[in-house]
């Protein structure tokens, strides 16, 4: 897939009649998953083929049943043609004059996959630039996944508080409060949280691409 960042995406008009339900910032991610879907032209066994799980788990997973892993909305992201940050909800903001420069603390735009134990919210006003930063929180014992999750880019990270474990080509890192990383555009790598309390990370991604 070519990655290119959402606001093209929306801009080609690729999205048709789900735009207005994918704008809704109480919307599920397994709704989003199933409007975009349909707005592709994908059966449930298209999609479940393309991502290598089952219809059932992947209807389960559409409809809330189940947790959505980020190493799966990766997946599904890849085979709808659009990045993980599509599926951002819209938070209110008001159109003020630093609205392109700000994001305050309570109007950020979030993936919550809370039945996994992860909440991402996106901490850059807007993802038409050529970077974006994302505030990730992992719950105790959460993570990406165990297949981890391909890179699109450069990107690195900064933990705030917590413990992570970064797994990059078979070397897995321990990394606490304080510590910093960075990553190349190729490869893959997963995260866990092993500690008692979240883990909160602050993640930069260069050419929107995440």
């Amino acid at each position: 897939m070519t990655s290119t960042n959402i606001q093209s995406k929306r801009s080609a008009g690729r999205v048709d009649t789900a735009q207005d339900d994918l704008n809704n910032a109480s919307e599920p991610v397994g709704r989003q998953i199933r409007e975009l879907r349909r707005a592709r032209g994908l059966t449930l066994s298209d999609m479940a083929k393309a991502i290598g799980r089952s219809v059932g788990h992947l209807s389960e997973l559409e409809r809330g049943v189940s947790p959505i892993t980020l190493d799966t909305l990766d997946k599904i992201a890849r085979r709808l043609d659009v990045s993980i940050s599509w599926f951002f909800s819209h938070a209110e903001q008001e159109d003020s004059a630093e609205s392109a420069y700000v994001v305050r603390r309570g109007a950020r735009r979030e993936i919550n996959l809370s039945q996994a134990g992860v909440r991402e919210e996106l901490l850059s006003p807007h993802l038409n630039g050529s970077l974006e930063m994302v505030l990730t929180t992992f719950a105790p014992e959460a993570g990406t996944g165990p297949e981890g999750r391909a890179r699109k880019g450069d990107e690195g990270g900064y933990i705030v508080s917590g413990q992570l474990e970064l797994t990059i080509d078979g070397q897995t890192l321990s990394l606490s409060a304080g510590d910093s990383f960075q990553l190349n555009g190729t490869g893959s790598h997963s995260c866990r949280n092993p500690g008692p309390g979240d883990a909160v990370i602050v993640w930069s991604f260069a050419q929107a691409n995440y």
